[in-house]
């Protein structure tokens, strides 16, 4: 295992592997909710391979990352989640990188691909354009996800709060299990994620994330300008490869109707995975980073 770095940004003191070469190509692999970056253990060889230089941060909430101060509020909402990626990227003189991600870090990916087109080089997404539609969300979805998404409506109550607290790992397993039907993770494999999960501020910010994006909190007020123009559903301006796994419960159809949203080079690859796409399907995860970056160094790369 690399050793564990840290890097401070205005708010945080993120922790992250680093791997590969330092004069690499960069790419941040950015993972979400119940996960961590051990998600990506067998996507990081194929990228070594492949002369990358690879950041994988542990999210806000997640693992050794923490909050500089007592009163930074501790929200989960997507903004957030971006401005942390491009506070990265300042922090360690990134100008520009590859991002890649899935559940909230493929949101986070997403969002800071719109935000800052100036700062991403091209972008690998499960589940497609991932950034969340908030007024949307005010609407109920079919009955069937609706109950997919159990999760989320727990948390709306603080009855859901204290579950999350007193038997997160319970809980997270429970999810790992039900989105990821074939995957066959070891009882060692969920327990290293699992630490993660002890950050002091975990429930805070995952509590806040499901909340803010159901209008059920409010956002950071720093952050409303940012929130206001993701809210404008901004276009994918950089080459990007979606992908989509058909075994997710949460994403039925996948990305198939996103394309619109992708205004440079787009390509949707379809698995037969779940929503754990790069733990299920590593090679194929990593392939698409690689693909992205021969887009980027030769344009007419891979056109078929």
């Amino acid at each position: 295992m690399a050793e564990l770095k840290r890097a401070n940004t205005p708010l945080l003191e993120i922790a992250y592997y680093e791997h590969g070469t330092p004069s690499g190509w960069p790419v941040v692999l950015a993972h979400g909710f119940p996960y961590d970056v051990h998600a990506y253990d067998a996507v990081i060889p194929h990228l070594v391979s492949a002369g990358a230089r690879i950041i994988v941060p542990y999210t806000r909430g997640y693992g050794p990352t923490r909050f500089l101060s007592a009163d930074t509020m501790r929200t989960g909402q997507q903004a957030a989640l971006a401005s942390d990626i491009i506070s990265l990227l300042d922090a360690l003189d990134i100008p520009e990188a590859i991002l890649a991600g899935f559940d909230w870090g493929g949101l986070a990916s997403c969002a800071a691909a719109a935000l800052w087109p100036d700062r991403i080089a091209g972008l690998v997404s499960y589940a497609g354009y991932d950034i969340a539609d908030v007024a949307a969300q005010q609407e109920p979805s079919p009955a069937s996800l609706e109950c997919v998404m159990w999760y989320q409506h727990l948390f709306q109550s603080e009855r859901g709060r204290k579950c999350l607290a007193q038997d997160r790992r319970a809980l997270c397993r429970l999810l790992w299990e039900q989105w990821s039907p074939s995957w066959q993770f070891t009882d060692e494999t969920f327990a290293r994620t699992a630490e993660a999960f002890d950050n002091p501020d975990f429930v805070d910010v995952v509590i806040h994330c499901y909340r803010f994006v159901h209008g059920k909190e409010a956002g950071d007020p720093a952050l409303d300008s940012l929130e206001r123009k993701l809210a404008t559903r901004p276009k994918i301006v950089m080459p990007c490869i979606t992908l989509d796994g058909t075994q997710d419960p949460l994403k039925p159809g996948g990305s198939a109707s996103h394309a619109e949203m992708f205004e440079e080079r787009h390509e949707r690859r379809v698995f037969d995975v779940g929503h754990a796409f790069p733990a299920e399907a590593p090679a194929a995860f990593a392939q698409a980073i690689i693909d992205v970056n021969a887009w980027l160094v030769e344009p007419d790369a891979m056109m078929e």
